[in-house]
């Protein structure tokens, strides 16, 4: 799908998509290819002039194949975090800045695109040129992120009073959502240093906007202070991690620890047992009257004894 976004006195308006959306194309600000079609991309070229990148070359990692320029434009492609069946992901989007306008070109639903076009209908985002929007959207990419953030501390927390406070909690699951919540906190900081190389290769491109200038220096800001607060979140897991695996531990060892008292209480009077359970002719004690109540009673006391040990050294 093509969206089409003008600028009427500083603040953008979406525009009512007509059957062919690039006619009306000249006077946009920006212009969202979000999932285009065959046609839609075809359409899309025919009016840039140029090809658009593939999904592989999007995703690409190295510094030169994200953030380039050339007779087209400046070209920045940044990771967004996005969300599906309750766990984060990355997706990669395509910028493509030029004088007059700006394009994007991503797939799947991002929230962050979603929230600002919320705010655009609402007439609360300004921007007056192609370079200022492109600074908003990733100002409002921060913004998500630090409500991930918040987001993922809280949960946290909750996991952090099952871990360490509360009787017979399942430790399994605690597990499970740690491991969650160290996944999502790696996405998001994988964003974060995506948006600072963003950042530092536009800041290059606007020395001719001072106040574009200020808003990518506040956004660093910003993004050095979420950095602090995923590696602040990163070693609590971390802790709650070997917290959890170490209770864990604490309750596998007292289990094997009754079975090891049980067989040790047991020994003796086995030992007595096995003695005079033997099939030798002569044994002196077959012939006593009292000889099987007294082997019953020398196997209660060999087993009453060991246990009365441990009880006394306090290991039970």
């Amino acid at each position: 799908m093509l969206r089409l976004f003008t600028t009427e006195s500083g603040t953008l308006k979406e525009q009512t998509p007509p059957e062919k959306p690039l006619n009306q194309a000249t006077n946009a600000a920006w212009i969202d290819a979000h999932d285009p079609s065959d046609e839609e991309r075809a359409e899309l070229q025919s009016f840039l002039r140029t090809s658009l990148p593939e999904s592989d070359d999007v995703e690409e990692i190295e510094s030169s194949a994200r953030y380039f320029s050339d007779n087209i434009g400046i070209h920045v492609r940044s990771l967004f975090l996005a969300q599906s069946e309750g766990r984060h992901h990355t997706a990669s989007v395509a910028f493509i800045l030029q004088d007059e306008r700006l394009i994007t070109l991503r797939e799947g639903a991002l929230a962050d695109f979603r929230l600002l076009r919320m705010r655009i209908r609402r007439g609360q985002v300004s921007a007056s040129s192609s370079q200022e929007l492109l600074v908003v959207i990733f100002e409002q990419k921060v913004e998500n992120l630090a409500d991930a953030i918040e987001d993922i501390h809280r949960k946290l927390e909750d996991v952090s009073y099952l871990v360490l406070e509360e009787i017979g909690s399942d430790l399994e699951s605690a597990i499970d959502q740690l491991a969650m919540l160290e996944d999502s906190n790696g996405k998001i900081r994988l964003c974060l240093m995506d948006t600072q190389r963003s950042i530092a290769f536009l800041q290059r491109h606007l020395r001719s906007h001072p106040e574009l200038q200020e808003m990518a220096r506040e956004i660093m800001r910003d993004v050095d202070t979420l950095m602090s607060h995923t590696t602040f979140l990163f070693d609590k897991i971390n802790f709650l991690m070997d917290s959890t695996q170490g209770f864990i531990n604490i309750a596998q060892n007292k289990i094997i620890k009754i079975f090891s008292i049980a067989a040790v209480v047991f020994l003796p009077p086995t030992l007595v047992a096995s003695i005079y359970g033997m099939n030798f002719q002569y044994m002196p004690e077959l012939n006593l009257q009292m000889g099987y109540p007294g082997a019953l009673a020398v196997m209660l006391l060999a087993g009453i004894a060991p246990y009365w040990i441990f009880k006394r050294k306090g290991w039970l």
